[in-house]
């Protein structure tokens, strides 16, 4: 399986980078990470963020902010 800078995927890279360096994001995911656990903070972070996109072009999905919520917590 290839991967892209340790992570699945480009996508998945790019989702954890921004969410790792956008300071606003970033507290919000550790907060609903605290509060919820890493599962069901994923969750409710994926639907804050429906429909939006990185800056970069990276799709904000379930399976990339959960991978994103693991290394914050």
């Amino acid at each position: 399986m290839t991967t892209y800078n340790g992570h699945k995927s480009w996508n998945a890279w790019n989702v954890s980078l921004w969410i790792n360096n956008d300071e606003s994001l970033y507290r919000f995911a550790v907060s609903l990470a605290k509060q919820y656990g890493i599962g069901v903070g994923a969750v409710k972070l994926a639907n804050a963020l429906r429909g939006e996109k990185t800056p970069d072009g990276g799709v904000y999905n379930l399976t990339c902010i959960r991978a994103a919520m693991r290394e914050i917590v």
